[in-house]
């Protein structure tokens, strides 16, 4: 999948009751899940630092506070978003988050790319005394506030520290599988597998599409198909990176060729290395199988944080597979990678080499 590395080197009412304040210092932080259900609980922490690499769940948690915390109507006089550039100067939104709400229990400042403050440090100050009536927020994306700084120590200490991960790619079908479930809809193996496979893990475009499908759903329909994801957003049911996972799962050897062939007449659409990359996570995922203390299904499933369909492949893949035939086609991967990217690769078409590399897999 997209992101992949071969191993050369994821109605309030009116007048609002006060809420719990949250105070939170731990090292490790709190799941996404846990910072949106005391959101929804009202349980506001004075001041949020929202980081890391993956600014989907950012962007939710900022969100869901923007919609919870205060009603339509404060929100007019009571609720700040800011933008920062490397020009913003810190004082601003210190200024900002000491002003007193008009007419509510609270006042929201939300910072939005905070990375680009050259002197974010200057908050702390700030947040190891906060006003009591303001939610600020701080959306810190493509990345995270270096952990030793003072700013992170003092939102331990009287707020929420967030840090967004990449997720997983062998995490994205559950992704797809719990955004739809909290649409009241679900989706079939096939057509998760094809969103996860073309789209990878990149969740704002993911959720995107999938919500591109949601409406694209036949009326009184409720289960997401992989013809539905031919037909919106152009992937081949047939003909895709799934499929040939699929085919070499069982040495179907006749089908692997007709996918490479197809990915052979429209390379622009279909590239090697994205290719190469699924084939590897299922092979690596396979040699970690057959280390694993539990072999079954459940342990599996718990040993190489998959879902336990993508277990039952694992599980399917070691009877047809040897460990020793595993090594050898990992170590096969790793030359056909390097080729593709031009060592040693001579006058051979990219083509050519995935051709090399599923008979040597198949055979």
């Amino acid at each position: 999948m997209r992101n992949f590395a071969l191993g050369f080197k994821t109605d309030c009412e009116f007048r609002i009751q006060r809420p719990t304040v949250l105070i939170m210092a731990k090292t490790t932080g709190p799941s996404y899940q846990e910072v949106i259900k005391r959101v929804e609980q009202r349980q506001f922490a004075p001041v949020y630092l929202l980081m890391g690499e993956e600014s989907y769940y950012i962007d939710k948690i900022s969100d869901a506070i923007a919609a919870t915390v205060l009603t339509e109507e404060e929100q007019g006089f009571n609720q700040m978003v800011m933008y920062c550039t490397r020009e913003t100067d810190v004082t601003n939104i210190i200024t900002a988050a000491k002003r007193y709400p008009m007419m509510a229990e609270f006042q929201v400042v939300i910072v939005k790319e905070a990375q680009n403050l050259l002197k974010i440090d200057e908050l702390t100050d700030y947040v190891l005394n906060p006003l009591r009536s303001t939610i600020l927020v701080i959306c810190h994306k493509n990345g995270s506030v270096d952990k030793r700084k003072k700013l992170v120590a003092a939102v331990q200490k009287n707020g929420v520290v967030y840090e967004s991960q990449k997720l997983k790619d062998t995490s994205l079908p559950t992704f797809i599988s719990d955004y739809l479930k909290s649409k009241q809809l679900t989706i079939d193996t096939n057509a998760s597998m094809m969103m996860a496979d073309h789209i990878g893990a990149d969740l704002n475009r993911m959720a995107s599409e999938l919500d591109k499908l949601i409406i694209a759903l036949p009326k009184g329909e409720s289960k997401i198909t992989a013809d539905l994801v031919e037909e919106n957003i152009g992937i081949s049911k047939e003909f895709n990176n799934w499929e040939l996972r699929s085919a070499i799962l069982t040495k179907d050897v006749f089908k692997a060729n007709r996918i490479l062939a197809y990915f052979e007449s429209n390379p622009k659409a279909n590239p090697a290395i994205p290719t190469l990359s699924v084939i590897f996570n299922l092979f690596a995922a396979m040699m970690q199988a057959y280390y694993a203390p539990e072999k079954s299904e459940f342990g599996l499933a718990q040993h190489l944080g998959i879902a336990p369909f993508q277990a039952r492949d694992i599980m399917a893949a070691m009877r047809v597979y040897s460990a020793r035939k595993t090594m050898d086609i990992i170590a096969k991967l790793r030359e056909t990678d390097a080729k593709l990217k031009g060592i040693e690769k001579g006058s051979a078409t990219d083509g050519e080499i995935m051709r090399e590399l599923i008979f040597f897999i198949l055979h």
